[in-house]
């Protein structure tokens, strides 16, 4: 019962939105930044399109924070995909691209390597780019080597959930695997694929609390199946709502990105809707006590 009031409750916030489409401009969302949530979005929603063309779309849809995936062209006039390995000309140049679009790349991935050498690159690519956490999906056997990594370079690793048979696709996978670690290990909870998973995104949530340091977050029009798709933040079955209150209430600090997979070519105004009701819904949790 409770699950479903705040799915009905998140339908009626976003039905509420589109009857005054100019209302987002008015959201106070600074609260929500100060209380350690920001609004990205993985760069692989837009995979039809070049990262430079991305990050116009994220500023129609006034979203400031970027996380890269490692295949990516870049466009705008700089030759190359956004793979780690490239060059330090490359690195300036996206540097440069994201500050004329006054948006911060915050993670990268989800990116999975068995080698050493190429998990430093990776580490190294990140420091120099100002990115705070990497999302992947490792073997388990490689942890410790990651977890080192990890706190020479001040970097977070967060573990990621594809859906089910993936191995960390259920929290208490991902539980077992950060038992030990550093505070610089921990969880990347993709709401979707836990939902194509089955599983309660809520419940899921509180099995990871403390742990979480990254979030995919998504809403689905259908449970428990791999053939879900995306549909706005609000409209579907994840109970973003819920998710929201507990993740309020665990005082998590992090990321909440964006990853659209559905109309590939024309998502932009669903990744809008998304946006809006993350800022009424924040600006609404976050409000100041009178």
């Amino acid at each position: 019962m409770r699950n479903n009031w705040f799915i009905k409750t998140g339908i009626t916030i976003l039905l509420l939105m589109a009857t005054i489409p100019s209302l987002h401009a008015q959201y106070d969302h600074s609260a929500a930044e100060k209380a350690g949530w920001r609004l990205a979005s993985q760069a692989y929603t837009f995979r039809s399109f070049t990262f430079a063309e991305t990050l116009d779309k994220l500023n129609e849809a006034n979203i400031k924070y970027v996380e890269m995936y490692p295949a990516q062209q870049i466009g705008g006039g700089i030759a190359g995909t956004t793979k780690y390995d490239m060059d330090k000309e490359t690195r300036g140049k996206i540097k440069d691209l994201l500050k004329q679009k006054n948006i911060q790349l915050v993670d990268y991935g989800v990116i999975n390597t068995s080698d050493t050498a190429e998990w430093r690159k990776i580490f190294e690519f990140a420091k120099d780019m100002g990115i705070e956490t990497i999302l992947s999906e490792p073997k388990p056997e490689l942890l410790p080597m990651i977890d080192r990594l990890a706190n020479q370079y001040g970097i977070n690793v967060a573990l990621h959930n594809h859906p089910v048979p993936s191995y960390y696709w259920h929290p208490s996978v991902v539980l077992s695997a950060l038992r030990g670690r550093s505070p610089r290990i921990g969880a990347a909870a993709d709401f979707g694929h836990w939902v194509r998973s089955g599983l309660d995104p809520v419940e899921c949530v509180k099995m990871l609390e403390g742990k979480i340091i990254s979030t995919h977050t998504k809403d689905l029009n259908i449970f428990g199946t791999r053939a879900a798709h995306d549909v706005p933040w609000g409209t579907g079955i994840c109970n973003l709502s819920g998710i929201l209150h507990e993740l309020k209430k665990q005082g998590f600090k992090g990321v909440f990105s964006v990853e659209y997979e559905y109309n590939w070519d024309h998502s932009l105004p669903e990744v809008k809707e998304s946006a809006r009701y993350f800022y009424y819904a924040t600006s609404w949790l976050f409000k100041p006590e009178k």
